[in-house]
């Protein structure tokens, strides 16, 4: 049987229930502009009942606060996390696709095509006077603003690559301190509510925390509660199936220095990635995604034209393999580094150097590989592979275009240049050549492989014709100190070789390379801003779950004011049926 004063304890848990809810809905008006902040809400139930020896059974004993919870979806969390690696992809390659696409622009007065044109000008100028020392120094002028041009694109890919590759460390550095972050507040977390109920604050710190962390690589989490009743839950976070976050403890990433290059042109000291317990990281899994995948795939995509083949010779014991039957049977897109590593079925080897022999009957190359360590076991019949095979156009696919572009160009116009005479009577020499970045000299080509040696970045003229112009060759002979012009005739002609290229003439190739480029460009802004949209559309729907209206709220504070206020009328009523009752019936 309930106490005479029982009607009081219904009102006070009214009171202190409507000053819980108030302070519930305080807190969420003075976060609606938090970032990260979900909506609280008091749960509530009615107390329980109390039986009483009358007809009516039993009654009521007010209400009662339950617990303070989020208003959140997981569903919509997924759905955001999942989207917002995917934005993250798409934002990094449209930043260094955009970077790219600049340095290819084709509008500045000091592009390819504009160099290019003046330098086959000053040929058909010097074709009505082929001994004027003025038109010779013109030509080599000309060229060398060519040379230069390919030069300088050399150098600006390089510094994208260079940019792309210390925005990598930089990705690795927050997301080890996102790991720390996390595992700091997951201990927070089990620390309050160890002691009942929930730490709703700090767990919207974690979810933010997740959310940043989504842009940058492909998360998967998940929470256990540990024991029974006690409060306290683990929770992991894995990137790729690797466990960044257990509860309280993390691990961390590390970038380390390679010590060989992949591709031939790439800038030293590129980072790879591994955990620092010295596990494999795995940067090349297709579902790392985000923000650093792409970051990756941007510094190392080389459109899977990576040098890959079939062990011809190499017996176990042997530090030599030769390898046939590969992918790229032209010197002029060969970009294999020296020294490198190569994998040999399933086990990597580094080598020092390689030779290429060209087979002008089958047009096929083989490859000699000088392997640092002897073979373990037969390798013959082996697939291998130089490198990384990367499914994207980065950095190193466009640096191998352009190398494609000078290799056979100066081949073909220093072919056609060593067959004349130069005006002093002698034969002609190499008119394109590349300079040794470690002697400074000039290479001399004597065979067809020698073109592997010339790339975009060391492009330029031989040192002998660009100091004496009277080495310029115009023909096959001279007569009375004058050379005959068919040779000239024939260099004319290359600027309109459809046959040098399957792309067409020099200039095409290069056009080609320039839409290319654009193309992969208008691609990556085209899907980061619809990527860009559905991750808004998806923020706006776990908004409406989680997000705070604040007219819902002044709603709120008016509908638990008032019944504040009722529950303090009741209190007010008892206690005038209290004193009634003790002062105005006693004897």
């Amino acid at each position: 049987m309930p106490s005479t004063f029982f009607g009081l304890n219904i009102g006070t848990t009214g009171l202190f229930t409507y000053q819980a809810a108030l302070n519930t809905t305080a807190h969420n008006v003075t976060n609606a502009e938090t970032d990260g902040y979900t909506r609280q809400i008091l749960e509530q139930k009615a107390g329980v009942p109390i039986k009483v020896n009358k007809s009516y059974g039993m009654v009521g004993t007010g209400v009662e606060a339950t617990a303070i919870v989020q208003a959140r979806n997981a569903y919509y969390d997924l759905k955001f996390r999942n989207s917002n690696t995917i934005l993250g992809g798409y934002s990094a390659k449209q930043y260094a696709m955009t970077e790219i696409e600049n340095y290819f622009n084709e509008v500045s007065v000091d592009g390819f095509t504009t160099s290019f044109n003046k330098l086959f000008t000053s040929l058909q100028s010097l074709s009505t006077d082929s001994a004027n020392l003025t038109k010779r120094t013109e030509i080599t002028n000309y060229a060398n603003s060519l040379t230069d041009y390919f030069n300088s694109m050399a150098t600006n890919l390089k510094s994208v690559q260079e940019e792309c590759n210390f925005e990598v460390k930089n990705q690795v550095d927050r997301i080890n301190s996102l790991g720390q972050q996390i595992a700091t507040v997951t201990k927070q977390i089990n620390v309050l509510e160890s002691g009942g109920g929930t730490a709703n604050d700090l767990r919207d710190q974690r979810q933010l925390l997740l959310d940043d962390l989504s842009s940058i690589v492909n998360i998967t989490y998940n929470e256990n509660v540990v024991g029974n009743d006690v409060g306290v839950t683990s929770f992991t976070v894995k990137i790729d199936g690797q466990t960044l976050v257990n509860t309280g403890d993390y691990n961390t990433l590390q970038v380390v220095p390679r010590t060989n290059k992949v591709n031939q042109n790439d800038v030293d000291g590129l980072y790879d990635i591994q955990w620092s317990n010295g596990n494999d990281f795995g940067t090349s899994s297709s579902s790392l995604g985000g923000y650093l995948k792409s970051l990756i795939e941007v510094r190392d995509g080389n459109n899977n034209e990576n040098l890959r083949g079939t062990v011809a010779t190499g017996a176990a014991g042997s530090n030599q393999i030769t390898v046939t039957n590969s992918n790229i049977n032209s010197i002029e897109k060969l970009n294999a580094p020296i020294p490198g590593v190569i994998t040999i079925g399933n086990e990597e080897y580094t080598y020092s150097n390689f030779t290429v022999t060209y087979d002008a009957a089958t047009n096929t190359n083989s490859y000699t590989f000088t392997l640092d360590k002897n073979l373990t076991a037969n390798a013959a019949g082996k697939e291998v592979s130089v490198g990384d095979s990367i499914d994207y156009k980065g950095i190193p696919y466009y640096m191998g275009q352009l190398n494609q572009l000078v290799r056979t160009f100066s081949k073909e116009f220093n072919d056609l240049h060593k067959s004349g005479v130069d005006l002093n009577g002698n034969a002609g020499i190499d008119f394109f050549n590349g300079r040794n970045p470690v002697t400074g000299d000039n290479y001399t080509f004597a065979n067809y492989e020698d073109y592997y040696n010339l790339t975009a970045a060391n492009f330029t003229i031989t040192d002998k014709v660009r100091d004496d112009p009277n080495l310029v060759v115009t023909g096959s002979n001279v007569e009375n100190g004058v050379e005959k012009n068919d040779i000239l005739k024939k260099l004319l002609a290359l600027k309109d070789d459809k046959s040098m290229f399957k792309q067409g003439t020099p200039a095409s190739f290069f056009q080609t390379l320039v839409a290319e480029v654009g193309v992969d460009t208008d691609k990556a802004n085209k899907f980061a801003k619809n990527q860009g949209d559905i991750l808004d559309m998806i923020k706006n729907q776990r908004l409406s779950v989680s997000g705070v209206d604040v007219d819902e709220e002044a709603m709120n504070l008016v509908k638990f004011q008032n019944a504040y206020n009722l529950s303090a009328k009741v209190i007010q009523t008892m206690n005038e049926v209290y004193d009634k009752l003790i002062n105005g019936t006693g004897v």
